[in-house]
């Protein structure tokens, strides 16, 4: 479900708990006072606000040197009790409350159209209302609302909210993390320390321009502890689908990691020989490149180009017969 309005009051109608953009860091840590600490599993509906504050000043100034904003801040951190190292945050997203606009914007030198668009920024405003969202002034396209960027802290230090992205999660940017579906993340530190920023209005995958259609707005989330679960790179449950996310440089290691999670789900959870699920992945599991953020850290001398990849690989729930 999405809903649009200018106003706050319908933004937090119907949540347990509201985290407001005050609340945006700049980076995954546990280094910092939770925001909020919740137990796991009792259904509490959670509101994260996003904030896109970098946009608006992008717009107005057309300079990054004046930016005074944080570049993707996530809200949070939320802290979630009896959340210990080697298990994994299953965290529903209910539903994505946009605000009244967002946000097309090109930066000069990066997303795979940097060549096309040459060194000028490019930034225009986007009205979001009953009849869609406003991409340009033929095309008012239905909302397709997700969130690009969700993760765990990492044991240690700081992870990056721009890129790359990280076993515990961080900035994705995979359309599946929508309304309607479970993100499995990794916990690496006690608490978990989950947190989310980036929505987006609507995105097409693979984010050509980096930046899509950005948009503020309230990401509505419930939060479950799997005990031992202990996973190698997020997870994504549709209603039809689960979704393994590889993390990898080059490519092909992402693929691979891809598909050997896919591949222990099949064996280790569902109890498939190994020869049925090698046999199944050729014939089912769809691969696909997720976002353009990367799987390594990027040159510090070139900080927006992106290293390794984010790959996708998808199996039908339809094939888990008993």
């Amino acid at each position: 479900m999405t809903s649009t309005a200018a106003s706050a009051a319908p933004l937090t109608d119907g949540l347990d708990h509201f985290l407001d953009k005050s609340h945006g860091k700049p980076g995954f840590t546990a280094d910092v006072e939770p925001a909020l600490r919740v137990s796991p599993g009792t259904g509490a509906r959670i509101g994260f606000e996003t904030n896109d504050e970098v946009y608006a000043q992008l717009h107005e100034h057309k300079d990054m040197a004046k930016l005074t904003a944080q570049l993707n801040p996530v809200t949070g951190p939320l802290y979630v009790e009896g959340a210990q190292p080697g298990d994994a945050l299953a965290v529903t997203i209910h539903e994505i409350r946009l605000k009244d606009h967002g946000w097309s914007v090109s930066l000069p030198g990066v997303g795979a159209l940097r060549e096309r668009m040459g060194s000028d920024m490019f930034t225009r405003q986007v009205p979001i209302d009953e009849d869609g969202v406003h991409v340009t002034d033929r095309h008012a396209l239905a909302p397709a609302p997700m969130i690009g960027c969700i993760g765990t802290a990492p044991a240690q230090g700081s992870h990056s909210t721009v890129m790359p992205s990280y076993a515990q999660g961080g900035n994705m940017d995979l359309t599946e993390c929508r309304p309607g579906t479970t993100v499995y993340l990794p916990v690496m530190t006690e608490g978990a320390y989950l947190s989310i920023g980036d929505i987006h209005a609507i995105m097409a995958e693979g984010e050509s321009s980096f930046v899509a259609i950005e948009a503020e707005g309230v990401a509505i989330i419930s939060v479950d502890l799997v005990k031992g679960l202990a996973l190698r790179a997020p997870r994504v449950e549709t209603e039809t689908e689960w979704i393994f996310v590889g993390l990898g440089d080059p490519v092909q290691d992402s693929i691979q990691r891809g598909y050997e999670d896919a591949f222990d789900f099949l064996v280790d959870t569902h109890g498939f020989t190994t020869g049925d699920a090698y046999a199944l992945l050729s014939a089912t599991g769809h691969s696909r490149l997720g976002g353009p953020t990367g799987s390594t850290a990027p040159d510090p001398l070139h900080p927006m180009a992106p290293v390794g990849a984010v790959t996708t690989h998808r199996l039908p729930k339809s094939i888990l017969i008993p």
